[in-house]
């Protein structure tokens, strides 16, 4: 895995990726939980206000949304999280 000091030259789909096999790897249930909670907002910075309205009850659009949460301008917007998340869980 990269070191810190690489990551911020990934791509927001790797760090994406990492971020989710890494959390998944460590069964790190509280990571995942807050990504999805942050979809919304990252879509309302997106400019998209009417997918940052879902609701849980939107199960699957919700999962959907999970799985593409490393793409585009919402990818950007979170990708702090997942440069944060490497970071303080990679192994040097």
């Amino acid at each position: 895995m990269a070191e810190t000091p690489d990551l911020q030259t990934l791509s927001t789909k790797e760090l994406h990726d990492r971020a989710v096999k890494l959390a998944a790897r460590r069964g790190d249930v509280k990571f995942l939980w807050e990504l999805l909670k942050s979809i919304p907002a990252a879509e309302a910075a997106a400019g998209d206000i009417g997918e940052s309205e879902a609701d849980i009850k939107y199960v699957l659009p919700m999962l959907d949304d999970y799985v593409h949460a490393g793409e585009g301008e919402i990818g950007e917007v979170l990708r702090p999280m997942y440069v944060d998340y490497l970071a303080k869980h990679i192994q040097p």
